[in-house]
């Protein structure tokens, strides 16, 4: 890089170098689930499906509905327990990162609604859409940050509220998704390393869509609803059984770290046959992949930290065990890192 670019960059950073040992700590986590759960049977009364359909193909068979929570307000309930469990006070928080494709409208961001309802005054706040990788591209956005000096103490937030967007007339995707929302508390540390590999495939982009608002102005009159979920199951479960044990492979190869060294592998809740295709894939324990999608579903962006919390939260982690965590999903996005605990 040229002087001048130097310099730039400085200005930019306020004279701050980027760290590359610089890495993030993990010091608490937190998650909320709406207190409504409707299991397959419930869907089996009022849509053409049953508790064997959904489960022999998925592995599900609860997730939990908000009838009303917002996107927004379960944040908050999350973050609230992750402060708590880290000892940091709001005012410490220097940014709050939060991951949806679900907010509650479009300004002023979920981010914001977090640091107002909280008392995070001092936090940067932005949202990041990356569908059900959004939790692990947040996470990476925070370790850009803690890399480049450019903070200290960050929230970081994956939250859905995807019953209200998916269609409920097509069995075929509305059986799969539930709402929630998890987040955990992050501190810069140089005292450890973390690797990441992640990557999107626009081209497959249609695999896995829900549009947002049309062309509506005053050359243009459209009054159509606003578009659902569609998901074209097979060619996103051809892309995740090989993305998946890819991704991990080279996270893995940049730590220098084995495969049989990661204590638990935390990855996306989307299918249970991709999760198993995974350890087999990688000659892994299924053990070593912890699951709730029997009985949370996929929440896209909050089901990696809805997962972490829980087994945080039932004594499964000890500092210095080295966990991986994966999201995979609409975009085609996926995202993989490795680090401490």
């Amino acid at each position: 890089m040229r002087k001048k670019e130097y310099t730039l960059v400085n200005k930019i950073l306020g004279k701050r170098r980027i760290n590359d040992k610089m890495s993030i700590r993990i010091l608490g986590t937190g998650s909320y689930l709406p207190e409504t759960i409707v299991t397959n049977d419930d869907l089996a009364k009022v849509m053409d499906t049953s508790d064997e359909w959904i489960a022999s193909r998925t592995g599900i068979r609860a997730r939990h509905i908000s009838v009303d929570d917002t996107t927004s307000g379960m944040a908050v309930k999350a973050a609230k327990e992750a402060l708590k469990e880290s000892g940091v006070a709001p005012e410490e928080l220097d940014c709050i990162f939060f991951a949806t494709l679900s907010g509650d409208r479009a300004t002023p961001n979920g981010a914001c609604d977090v640091q107002k309802a909280i008392g995070a005054k001092n936090a940067v706040c932005m949202d990041l859409n990356a569908a059900c990788s959004g939790f692990v591209y947040a996470l990476t956005t925070a370790i850009a940050y803690a890399k480049a000096g450019m903070a200290k103490r960050m929230l970081v937030i994956g939250v859905e509220t995807l019953s209200k967007i998916v269609d409920w007339s097509d069995r075929s995707s509305c059986v799969l998704f539930g709402d929630g929302a998890g987040c955990a508390v992050v501190e810069a540390d140089d005292s450890r390393e973390v690797f990441i590999d992640y990557g999107s495939n626009g081209k497959l982009g249609e695999a896995l869509t829900c549009g947002e608002r049309k062309l509506n102005n005053l050359l243009v009159e459209n009054h159509e609803p606003l578009e659902q979920v569609f998901m074209d199951g097979q060619e996103v479960y051809r892309f995740a059984v090989k993305t998946v044990p890819k991704t991990i492979e080279n996270v893995l190869e940049k730590a220098g770290v084995s495969k049989d060294e990661i204590k638990y592998y935390v990855l996306h809740q989307a299918n249970k046959r991709i999760i198993d295709s995974a350890a087999k894939r990688l000659k892994l324990d299924i053990e070593k992949f912890p699951m709730n999608l029997d009985r949370c579903s996929n929440t896209s962006s909050a089901s990696v930290p809805i997962l972490l919390d829980e087994i945080n939260k039932k004594g499964m982690l000890e500092r210095g065990d080295k966990i991986v965590m994966c999201g995979f999903g609409g975009g085609l996005t996926w995202g993989t890192i490795y680090l401490e605990w």
